[in-house]
């Protein structure tokens, strides 16, 4: 049956309707009936297998069990392979870095039974996009970790950063010393130059291979977390009267 276009009918904007799923903790209920829609179809394969005749051939079963395990397998590939197709940031805002840092034992890292695999790509995409929104902090502080580390690991790309940090804090000082505010044209040469200097401490110094290790574990590390992670009901912050 058409339905007639009704002229009072109203269209939610997608982050409204997100927010309405986030809210109502249907996003949870949907990762967890997807979940064990999953599991009952694994076990329901597995029954069906086991249940078979005792006439049948073994080598008949042996194919099965293999072939089972081996699309099973193919199966887990692709849906971990969808991880590098998603654009983790595509729902994420600067408002998710202003509230508070969600704990880290029970909310970020959580239990064994807070994590499973994701039974296809699109719960992998939705686990992702949302874990993301939810943990954005964690996953800052995890990046600034692991930059810190490469730098530990790099002393020359920490000489680096600290150089250009303190060519920056001399161009400042500087500036407020002899006024360069009153030189436009002057003040505009030293910047360029300040820019260059910069460019070529880091360069000269690795600091860029060390931000792009700290980039790359990070990244990892996100997309498995989020993508492995079970969406769980969040708190709401209680609000005074």
């Amino acid at each position: 049956m058409a339905f007639s276009p009704n002229p009072l009918s109203l269209s939610v904007p997608d982050p409204a309707f997100e927010s309405w799923l986030r809210d109502s903790g249907y996003l949870e209920l949907l990762d967890h009936r997807t979940s064990a829609a999953a599991a009952a179809v694994s076990a329901s394969a597995s029954s069906s297998s086991s249940a078979a005749t005792p006439s049948a051939a073994s080598d008949d079963v042996v194919s099965s069990i293999t072939g089972g395990f081996f699309a099973s397998l193919l199966s887990r590939l692709v849906t971990v392979s969808s991880l590098l197709t998603i654009n983790p940031f595509s729902k994420l805002s600067a408002d998710d870095f202003s509230g508070d840092t969600p704990p880290w034992t029970t909310g970020f890292f959580g239990t064994c039974d807070s994590y499973s695999f994701p039974s296809s790509a699109q719960q992998a995409r939705m686990r992702v996009h949302e874990n993301i929104k939810r943990f954005a902090r964690n996953y800052a502080t995890l990046f600034i970790v692991f930059f810190a580390c490469a730098l530990y690991q790099m002393p020359l790309a920490l000489v680096g950063l600290l150089a250009s940090l303190a060519l920056w804090e001399l161009f400042k000082y500087c500036s407020d010393r002899w006024k360069f505010d009153r030189h436009p044209s002057a003040r505009k040469l030293l910047i360029g130059f300040g820019q260059c200097a910069t460019a070529v401490l880091l360069a000269f110094l690795n600091v860029q291979m060390a931000l792009f290790s700290a980039l790359a574990v990070s990244y990892s590390v996100m997309l498995l977390h989020a993508g492995f992670r079970k969406l769980t009901p969040s708190k709401k912050p209680s609000r005074g009267r």
